[in-house]
């Protein structure tokens, strides 16, 4: 019974904030973005309206996720999950999809992407043991981010998809540095949450069993891990085929339907739509377009979307920032931890970018990856600890970058909230 209660309150101190600092961090990022969701939500109805099942604002689909969970062949168990999201926002709002239930689903949101921030701060300050001033720096400049600041008040799978798999990242850096393996529980529940809100997702949930010491030097440590890959799998494929009545042939039907519908817009260059949408849409806002839209019921709406960019000056911010970053992976190549931080940005790549998935609105997955660029971040500076020049070289070209950022991301929101007052 103690070891029981001793991993579960272990648990909680991996979840919730176990320091002062931590407290503070969270704090401040669920203080900020809670007014910004709650004046939202109490002034626009864009954050839900019965009328608008998708795209009032960057392609997200809130009403559609609310009501639905999305769809199956993507977001297979979200159904159950945004089940309880709708409900708990209906206790609220004493049963009307009013103000009070979209200040509760703003809520939920900002709930889940402070603790996002929550983990990554956790993770560059215990993990990678950083000075306190350049974990600061590094997640406001994440909770900076354009996806981190829509997430904050937004319904979406990619909401608590960005919490999910932060949380995960650093319980499994946790155990990796301890040279302990996850355990099975562990490893299922994690597949069946990160999976079930969107399914290419679970493959990064095996990505930090191939790092577990002595893994290959040793058939008994193999077969355990092969045994606890296979339950996770069972488990999730029955929870995913008892979803939609064990009638498998819809999942390659639907799947395949989905990829055509979003794997072929040609009318922005590739080249562009990697860069402005894949790799600069998740931190630096570009510019607005109005878009007519229709809820195929009559009703008309506007709705906003990103383009890609006008001015050089984005794509000198995303070249240089990517530099950084696979900077870091080179220079960590041996380090198992940025091993598994770089082998699942790059399956998030190879989606979108070489597959061409939803490219032409990846701006919006940015809860999959972003989360990345800050530890990576935080790795390189970590590698030039011991070299003051290197290591005040990085910092003014991060400040650089970060200031560019803050500077842009305030002015597309005075954009956004333009568009708020005019329309919704």
């Amino acid at each position: 019974m103690s070891k029981f209660k001793t991993k579960f309150i272990d648990f909680f101190k991996l979840l919730f904030p176990s320091t002062g600092i931590e407290l503070l961090v969270f704090l401040f990022f669920l203080v900020i973005y809670g007014y910004l969701g709650s004046y939202i939500a109490i002034h626009h109805k864009i954050i839900f309206d019965a009328r608008i099942p998708w795209d009032a604002y960057f392609s997200f689909d809130n009403k559609s996720i609310v009501m639905t969970g999305g769809s199956f062949e993507r977001h297979p168990l979200s159904y159950y999950f945004f089940n309880w999201i709708r409900e708990l926002a209906l206790l609220f709002s004493d049963g009307k999809m009013d103000g009070n239930f979209r200040f509760a689903l703003a809520w939920f949101s900002n709930l889940a992407v402070s603790l996002s921030v929550l983990q990554v701060f956790k993770y560059l300050k215990n993990i990678i043991g950083l000075p306190l001033i350049l974990s600061l720096l590094l997640i406001l400049f994440f909770g900076s981010f354009s996806t981190t600041i829509l997430l904050s008040f937004t319904p979406e799978n990619f909401t608590y998809t960005l919490f999910l798999l932060t949380f995960f990242n650093h319980y499994s850096a946790i155990k990796l540095k301890k040279e302990e393996k996850i355990p099975t529980l562990a490893l299922a529940l994690s597949g069946i949450t990160i999976g079930g809100l969107t399914v290419t997702n679970i493959i990064k949930v095996f990505i930090p069993v191939a790092f577990e010491k002595g893994l290959f030097k040793s058939w008994k440590k193999f077969e355990n891990a092969v045994f606890r890959g296979i339950f996770t799998c069972i488990c999730f494929i029955l929870l995913y085929l008892n979803r939609i009545d064990f009638k498998y042939q819809n999942i390659f039907s639907k799947t395949n339907e989905q990829y055509e519908k979003f794997s072929n817009v040609k009318s922005t260059p590739t080249w562009d739509m990697i860069l402005s949408y894949f790799f600069g849409g998740n931190m630096l806002f570009s510019n607005f377009i109005l878009r007519d839209k229709n809820n195929m019921k009559g009703y008309e709406y506007k709705g906003i979307v990103m383009d890609v960019y006008s001015s050089w000056v984005p794509y000198y911010f995303i070249a240089v920032l990517l530099a950084l970053i696979f900077w870091s992976y080179l220079k960590n190549f041996k380090n198992k931890l940025v091993q598994v931080l770089m082998i699942s940005f790059l399956f998030d790549i190879g989606i979108h970018c070489i597959m061409r998935f939803g490219l032409h609105t990846s701006y919006i997955y940015g809860g999959h990856f972003a989360f990345v660029y800050p530890l990576l971040l935080g790795w390189l500076f970590y590698s030039y600890k011991e070299s003051p020049k290197m290591l005040s070289f990085l910092a003014v070209i991060f400040c650089i970058l970060f200031s560019y950022l803050l500077t842009n991301n305030y002015l597309r929101m005075n954009e956004f909230f333009w568009f708020l007052n005019q329309y919704y």
